[in-house]
């Protein structure tokens, strides 16, 4: 849902853009139709904090990163420790302190199926339950949480 705009709006996470009118290959509830073999599709959140050892150590909001793998995860758990004493939502975290470029969208990656996210974040994701919120899970990009939003 746009804030600004007060409307729903569908993020392709693989390709990172955003539309106003429903893609052609999602179903009437909303959820997308193109997942694993089975059809099964998730929305999630995450925060990414990168580090010297990320794909890519540059973000939106460092031109280079020079964290250590350490002060990420040390950094990492420090917004998860918010999160759960509730002092700060992922969203809210993710929008100001995301290193990546779905911080636009607090940190919304959409519906995705199988196959299209990092191996250890899709594992995780599957693994949560709606509403649930992982621990760091480490991949090629840096470190992140991950929220199961649907």
């Amino acid at each position: 849902m746009s804030r600004k705009h007060q409307r729903h709006y569908y993020f392709d996470a693989e390709t990172r853009t955003s539309v106003w009118d429903c893609p052609a290959d999602y179903t009437s509830d909303g959820e997308g139709s193109g997942g694993d073999a089975a059809g099964e599709t998730i929305r999630a959140s995450h925060l990414l904090v990168k580090h010297t050892g990320s794909r890519r150590p540059s973000s939106w909001r460092e031109v280079t990163v020079t964290r250590t793998k350490e002060d990420a995860l040390k950094r990492l758990r420090g917004f998860e420790t918010q999160i759960r004493s509730g002092q700060a939502t992922l969203a809210e975290l993710a929008a100001s302190e995301s290193d990546c470029s779905s911080a636009k969208a607090q940190g919304d990656l959409g519906f995705f199926g199988r196959g299209k996210m990092q191996p250890p974040f899709e594992e995780a994701a599957f693994a949560l339950g709606v509403g649930e919120m992982s621990g760091p899970v480490e991949t090629q990009s840096g470190v992140h949480l991950i929220l199961r939003t649907a």
